[in-house]
């Protein structure tokens, strides 16, 4: 369980750094599909594809280390 919440917050951080890089260049990174997210005022980049992708990564090399 604790290997899936440390895969869930490197995913969002992977997620986070990857789409400003490619979304400030106004790109929408094809199959990543990156789009501008506004919550409560703050604006930021995110893509759904690449957190999924970035969590499944982590958890996988978490178990194997375990």
């Amino acid at each position: 369980m604790f290997a899936f919440l440390k895969a869930v917050v490197l995913g969002a951080a992977l997620a986070f750094i990857v789409s400003l890089f490619i979304g400030s260049g106004g790109s929408t990174g094809g199959l990543l599909n990156v789009r501008a997210v506004s919550v409560a005022g703050f604006d930021f980049y995110w893509s759904w594809a690449l957190f999924v992708v970035g969590a499944g990564l982590s958890f996988g090399l978490f178990l194997l280390m375990d």
